[in-house]
């Protein structure tokens, strides 16, 4: 017996009016249970805040032995969960500018370990470019356009440049948020080689007659591109195998970014050091010269001083920051070998 039209319509009111009602309810649960973990998170959060306050205060007046104690508590502490309680680097004007205002702290330490291995996959495939695009770039040159450059593959190079340093100072900003450590002043570097490679793009580097002459600073500035493609592998390789002896040491937590110039076994360093501080020379190098071409009046574009400024600017800076590493080093073995001999 089929229903009446009626009754059809009825049933259907009695349906809607039912998954209403199931849908306040959810809303009415969802809403009690936000509000109970807010109310716990908030707990936790104060919880938190007051044992790092605890271990701060108390490192500063321990001996070594319970300080490496105190180190594996704060590894605790800030490698998992309960990390996302503690008070978080608040985003710069970087991240505002690209993402607007929206919070890039992951809740859950696993997202947060997710966003580390991306930013490594990055490098390591930035790396292999950075090497590869400069070299490639220098034998062609020699070898089919008889010391010029066309414009294009130069404009290429400099366009992945900022795309590069773009990329990773929006990862290094939001690992930062996440915990990490990574220093100020090597993102503030990337910084500066964006506004270089942006400024780049509007610099007419092929010439005539003169040419060869005119490229003379592209030249240099790829042979030491080529350079730090070079240190960067090495950075990339020693950076991993140094932060796992640190987090298994318990002085640093799995968000770290650990420079590749920071520590590490001996052989590492007597290969490491030489040629971050050959390569910061050599910055500083192209630099100089490309001032002294604007000097002299052989290249006196805007461009040319620019590059020759800032080129010398950010030398300085990797230089002043990798001694400070350095000598943050020797301090600390010196420190290990005073303790042990007591």
């Amino acid at each position: 017996m089929t229903s009446s039209p009626s009754e059809e319509a009825g049933r259907i009111e009695e349906e809607v009016s039912r998954v209403v009602e199931q849908a306040k309810e959810l809303q009415d649960a969802a809403a009690s249970l936000v509000s109970k973990s807010a109310k716990e998170e908030n707990a936790l959060r104060q919880q938190a805040v007051s044992i790092e306050t605890s271990i701060r205060r108390l490192r500063a007046s321990v001996e070594s032995l319970v300080e490496d104690e105190l180190n594996r508590a704060r590894c605790v502490l800030v490698d998992g969960d309960a990390s996302s309680f503690l008070p978080g680097k608040a985003q710069g004007r970087f991240l505002r500018m690209f993402l607007g205002p929206i919070n890039v702290r992951a809740s859950r330490k696993d997202v947060q370990l997710k966003v580390k291995e991306e930013y490594n996959r990055f490098r390591d495939r930035t790396a292999f470019l950075f090497l590869l695009f400069p070299s490639t770039l220098l034998i062609v040159r020699s070898w089919f356009w008889n010391g010029c450059l066309p414009a294009f593959p130069v404009q290429l190079y400099q366009a992945w440049l900022l795309f590069l340093y773009t990329g990773l100072g929006v990862r290094e900003n939001i690992l930062r948020v996440n915990g990490s450590d990574i220093r100020p002043w090597w993102i503030y570097h990337h910084y500066c080689s964006m506004a270089m490679a942006l400024v780049s793009l509007t610099w007419e580097t092929k010439g005539q007659p003169d040419c060869a002459a005119k490229q003379r600073g592209l030249e240099l500035f790829l042979q030491w591109a080529m350079m730090q493609g070079v240190a960067m592998l090495l950075q990339n390789r020693y950076q991993r195998q140094r932060l796992y002896t640190r987090i298994a040491l318990g002085k640093a937590n799995r968000m770290d970014v650990v420079g590749g110039e920071t520590a590490g076994v001996v052989g590492q360093l007597w290969l490491l050091y030489p040629i971050l501080f050959l390569l910061q020379g050599f910055e500083a190098y192209v630099g100089v010269q490309l001032l002294q071409t604007a000097y002299m009046g052989e290249a006196s574009e805007w461009q040319v001083i620019f590059f020759g400024v800032l080129l010398v600017i950010m030398a300085v800076g990797n230089f002043t920051n990798t001694l400070q590493t350095l000598m943050a080093k020797l301090r600390f073995k010196a420190k290990m070998k005073l303790s042990k001999s007591k």
